[in-house]
């Protein structure tokens, strides 16, 4: 009678339209078959039984974290208006009064792995508002959930053998690990693959707890920055004045040349001087040549690894260039077309029509369709500081 029920219950599991089409893509397996396989496969990659057991009853499917997943569309907004939002006076504020109380230990931390307290601060600001709020869902069945969907399997498996990882060795309880939809945690939003490899127990208590202790947080993500490609003294983002006959097509993240060059070009710095030496940097117009300028140093670069979109990054290193006592951007000339989401989605399908490469479609102005907007550009005879405007549209769609 238990087996029947049981079969009973899966197949009306499988009647549920969100299960049969995620079945489908992991070869027909029901949720409890492709857990089952999954459990078996952690015990095989040395995952204890012990610890797969604490965690089974939040090992469960649920389709509200895959309508989160699918709804993001904050990256979608401008660098203004991401900024004006997420650059406010009290992360600014909130940072230097940490940084304040907490000197001893962020200068600890800058001599060991080179980075500054500024950009550890950012990041803190940026990511949970310093500890505020790390997200309230349950990481393993975050985790669980977008490991059995179609989206992204492969990646959110090897973020639930990590966060069983976590478990095995006695950093967090399972009913520990809280955070949002996508199963990041702690105070920097390590995914538990990051939390295994780039978490430190920096106080000393023999665990590497990165939601409740502060020094642990805040060593990890300087060890975070520091192997992903961090240059101990350098800079890595300085606002400055354009001018007008600037060869915009020099304005890419891919493409740097000495301060020196860009000195003369009459690139100046905002409210000083700019070197004419050898450092590299790159200009950067996250909203076109009629926005906010920049030189992006190559440290900026480690900015784009903890988070790739334009718009994260340039408002994560702007954040940081503030609490480090930099005043507020300029706002450019105000000539900046808006695109909202849906128009850069027409974006890109244009451009893809035309054999570029952007990625997925998505309404992202990402840098596929940034790099794709830049060579139709200078194609057909327009400013090319790879931001798009209605005069491209109209060019792409032959009008």
């Amino acid at each position: 009678m238990r087996l029947a029920l049981a079969g009973l219950a899966a197949a009306l599991l499988l009647t549920s339209p969100a299960l049969a089409q995620r079945a489908a893509c992991q070869k027909g397996a029901s949720f409890e078959q492709w857990l089952d396989a999954f459990k078996r496969d952690a015990a095989a990659q040395g995952i204890s039984q012990r610890a797969i057991a604490s965690a089974s009853h939040l090992m469960v499917f649920d389709q509200s974290v895959v309508n989160k997943d699918r709804g993001q569309k904050v990256f979608s907004q401008t660098f203004l208006e991401f900024s004006d939002r997420m650059v406010a006076r009290h992360r600014i504020d909130g940072g230097i009064q940490r940084i304040a109380k907490n000197r001893a230990l962020f200068t600890k931390i800058e001599q060991q792995f080179g980075v500054p307290a500024p950009v550890i601060a950012a990041f803190w600001a940026l990511e949970t508002d310093f500890g505020g709020f790390m997200g309230n869902l349950p990481t393993i069945k975050s985790v669980t959930t977008l490991a059995y969907d179609c989206r992204r399997p492969d990646l959110f498996r090897t973020q639930l053998i990590a966060a069983l990882k976590i478990i095995d060795r006695g950093d967090l309880t399972a009913d520990q690990m809280i955070g949002p939809f996508a199963g990041e945690l702690g105070q920097f939003q390590f995914l538990p693959a990051h939390y295994v490899e780039y978490g430190i127990d920096y106080d000393g208590d023999g665990r590497c707890d990165l939601i409740h202790s502060t020094p642990d947080a805040l060593a990890s993500a300087a060890n975070y920055l520091s192997k992903i490609g961090w240059r101990r003294g350098e800079p890595w983002l300085e606002e400055v004045q354009v001018p007008a006959s600037m060869d915009w097509s020099q304005a890419d993240l891919a493409i740097q040349h000495p301060r020196a060059q860009w000195v003369k070009w009459g690139v100046t710095k905002v409210g000083g001087t700019l070197p004419a030496d050898a450092q590299p940097a790159s200009l950067l117009l996250p909203m076109g040549r009629f926005g906010p300028a920049f030189l992006a140093y190559p440290n900026f670069q480690v900015f784009l690894e903890w988070n790739q979109s334009i718009v994260y990054s340039t408002s994560a290193a702007y954040l940081a260039t503030r609490i480090a006592g930099a005043p507020a951007i300029h706002r450019g000339n105000g000539k900046v077309a808006p695109f909202a989401s849906a128009q850069i989605r027409e974006l890109q399908q244009l451009l893809a029509k035309r054999g570029h490469d952007v990625g997925k479609i998505d309404g992202f102005l990402g840098q596929k369709s940034r790099t794709a907007v830049k060579e139709e550009q200078i194609k057909f005879g327009l400013p090319a500081d790879s931001y798009p405007t209605p005069e491209l549209v109209a060019k792409l769609q032959g009008r």
